[in-house]
This record gives C-alpha cells, sequence and structure tokens, in this order.
C-alpha cells in the first residue's frame, strides 16, 4: 500500500505567537513510501510586522526581503491542498503546528488536528533518551551530511529531516514486496528487515547434474 506523507518546516519572526510572531517561510518535501518524490512546496511570506533580532540570526532573512513577498492568505489554498490527507512529518511540531494554526486562525480556515502530526522530536527521544537530539545532532548521530546548513532554511532543513525520519523508523531504503514460492522457505522477521529475496530452489535435474559434477571433481582430484 502505498502512503504519502509531507515532512514540514516553517521558519518565523520569533519563537511565541503569544508575542505575535508570524511565519516567514514554509517548506514542505512530499514522500512515498519513505523515498522523496518531485513534489515539493516552497514560499517565503511577508509576516505583516518586524523579524526580531534572534529570529534573524537563525535565517538571514530581512525585513527588506520578506516586504516583497506574499502573504500567507495568498498562498493559503495551494498550502492546504498540498497537504490534504497526508500525515505531516516535523521535528518539534508543537512549534511549527502553533504558527500554522495561528496563520489559519487569522484568516478564518480550520486548524490543522494534531492526529495528522508525526513529531521526529518524541520519536528521537523515546529512541535515544538523554541524548542531544535537535535536527544537527542526529544528522550527525546518522552520518548525514549538513554541512550547508549554516543558516536555517525550510527546504534544506525538510531534506534532513527526510533523512533523519527514514533513519528513525529503521527505514533505510524502500520495502520491496516480493512474495516467497513456499512461506516455510525461509525464517524472515519482518520487522528486522526492509526486504527480502526470492527464494529459488533447484529441480530434481539440476540437482542430479550437481552431484554428477562432484563425483566427475573428486575422481579427477583423487587420481591426480
Amino acid at each position: 500500500m502505498s502512503i504519502k506523507e509531507i515532512v514540514l518546516d516553517t521558519e518565523t519572526t520569533g519563537l511565541d505567537v503569544k508575542d505575535g510572531h508570524r511565519i516567514v517561510e514554509i517548506g514542505c518535501i512530499e514522500i512515498e513510501n519513505y523515498v522523496p518524490t518531485k513534489r515539493q512546496f516552497h514560499c517565503y511570506l511577508n509576516p505583516e510586522r518586524k523579524v526580531s533580532e534572534q529570529a534573524f540570526k537563525v535565517h538571514g532573512y530581512s525585513d527588506d526581503f520578506l516586504l516583497s513577498q506574499k502573504k500567507f492568505k495568498d498562498i493559503v489554498d495551494d498550502f492546504l491542498l498540498f497537504i490534504k490527507g497526508k500525515k505531516l512529518v516535523i521535528h518539534n511540531s508543537s512549534f511549527d503546528i502553533s504558527h500554522l494554526n495561528n496563520e489559519l486562525a487569522l484568516i478564518g480556515e480550520k486548524k490543522i488536528n494534531e492526529n495528522q502530526v508525526i513529531d521526529t522530536l518524541k520519536i528521537a527521544r523515546d529512541k535515544f533518551p538523554g541524548s542531544q537530539i535537535s535536527l544537527d545532532a542526529l544528522c550527525k548521530k546518522y552520518k548525514i551530511d549538513n554541512s550547508r546548513r549554516d543558516k536555517h532554511n525550510a527546504i534544506l532543513d525538510c531534506e534532513l529531516l527526510t533523512k533523519v525520519y527514514i533513519n528513525l523508523i529503521d527505514q533505510k531504503e524502500p520495502a520491496l514486496n516480493f512474495q516467497l514460492d513456499d512461506k516455510n522457505d525461509a525464517n524472515i522477521e519482518d520487522d528486522k528487515l526492509s526486504y527480502c529475496k526470492k527464494i529459488i530452489k533447484p529441480n530434481v535435474d539440476e540437482i542430479k547434474l550437481h552431484k554428477n559434477f562432484l563425483k566427475s571433481s573428486l575422481r579427477k582430484n583423487f587420481f591426480n
């Protein structure tokens, strides 16, 4: 069965929506069965307010640059269509979802349900209790090259998170659905292997030829 998910990240003017902070960038990458498709959604946004000094240090998007961008209400239909019916894979989802739901509420749109979200921060916390679980730390743990991440960028962070996500859930390559001729041919534990190879047994004639070959080889070796 095909599973489509959206890896999502945002950049904002600051940390808390309670302080009036808004979204300045949205990045989304669609994955199908844990493999990126060619479908992406990416936009910069005019937040209609100043970027905080702290946020500017993180992503580097200036007020002048953002002033010429579209507003959230201008892209909301395309955004909602892109994510419709798919799980959202987000690192520290409470941050991104609070900002997205704030933007949706401001224009009278329905909020995103938390049940629609997979939080990779929670997965990492359960898998590596007591360890550093930031996106950079997880990239280092899984030997994922994040050298381009000198500043936060929503679409780049989605690319990195996609790789982190498939490692976190132990799906390092897409599952291939090969069927065995006989269920008793091999004792394979599905939860430990991402794929299995089809087992082909030799027929009676092939076994006979193989035995004759072995006998012939033994005679040659003995008399030589």
